[in-house]
């Protein structure tokens, strides 16, 4: 299993030197990938071709881009232009979001959403890997070839469903997960996506799963902090259903939380349910929990 790392958001003048600086840590550490994710802040694409550009030998992925804001053929184009930026190190991960963004703040409808990514992808796998695309779906169309550098990098989706991680297997090289814990990567994400692979005859997918991570001698009081931080997990529909398969009452309880042999002892849980890369999302005792990470990525 490989480690990543999760980049925080920088505050300040210096947004992309900051996050430069935390790329750069990264690589430095021995983590194999940096993932930054894309919300209302930065756009982690542009982001990460900015300061990922002035860091070598680092896979860097998004975690994820909303595909409904961005025409496939948009995406590709700014996609290819950030890989050939970082050398072929990208990793573009992607996802539907929530209905409560893309229809309450965005105003696009979120009907059928298995439907969208089926589309989606149908157009942006061929144009990412520098093909003409001749493609007319239900709700979206498209008759182009890009001349853009950076083309092939590996696409991954936020797929939770059984229907998504089918597509995800089948499709796509794999998944990007958030709030899922161990027993519904072993019982639901790993047998479906890996089965949907197999049925197509293409390698078996990455998992990609981050979690909230902390080493602390408190474990209670993590868990009741990742609670704050993580409220809103816990009421959005697709992370409820990961949290309700998982058995946990709310999103500190999938949080990898504990001492140094604890921790450890969770992560590799993860490794044996399926998960090919794990990436931290470090969000107390920083120091402590940085350290264990960077030994468990150095081996």
């Amino acid at each position: 299993m490989r480690f990543g790392y999760y980049l925080a958001e920088q505050k300040g003048p210096d947004l992309i030197g900051g996050l430069r600086d935390q790329i750069a840590q990264a690589a430095a550490d021995g983590f194999t990938s940096a993932w930054l994710s894309n919300i209302f802040g930065l756009d982690a694409l542009t982001a990460l071709a900015v300061a990922g550009s002035q860091v070598p030998g680092i896979e860097l992925g998004t975690a994820v881009v909303p595909t409904y804001p961005r025409h496939p053929a948009a995406l590709a184009q700014q996609a290819m232009t950030a890989n050939a930026a970082l050398g072929g190190r990208l990793a573009l991960g992607i996802g539907l979001s929530h209905q409560l963004v893309i229809e309450g703040m965005y105003g696009y409808s979120f009907e059928r959403p298995y439907r969208h990514m089926k589309e989606y992808l149908d157009i942006l796998r061929p144009l990412s890997r520098g093909e003409h695309v001749t493609y007319e779906g239900e709700t979206l169309k498209a008759d182009l070839q890009l001349t853009t550098p950076g083309a092939g990098f590996p696409v991954l989706i936020a797929a939770l469903g059984p229907r998504m991680l089918k597509l995800a297997g089948a499709v796509a090289d794999g998944t990007v997960l958030w709030m899922t814990g161990p027993r519904t990567v072993a019982e639901h994400i790993a047998p479906t996506i890996n089965a949907a692979a197999a049925e197509a005859g293409r390698e078996a997918p990455r998992i990609v799963c981050a979690l909230p991570i902390c080493v602390t001698d408190d474990p209670a009081a993590a868990v009741d902090r990742a609670n704050e931080i993580f409220a809103v997990y816990g009421q959005l529909p697709s992370y409820r259903a990961m949290l309700d398969k998982e058995g946990a009452a709310t999103p500190g309880d999938v949080a990898i939380v504990g001492d140094e042999d604890t921790v450890l002892a969770k992560i590799d849980q993860l490794r044996q349910a399926g998960v090919t890369d794990f990436v931290g999302s470090v969000f107390a005792g920083r120091e402590r929990t940085r350290n264990l990470l960077i030994g468990a990525a150095k081996g």
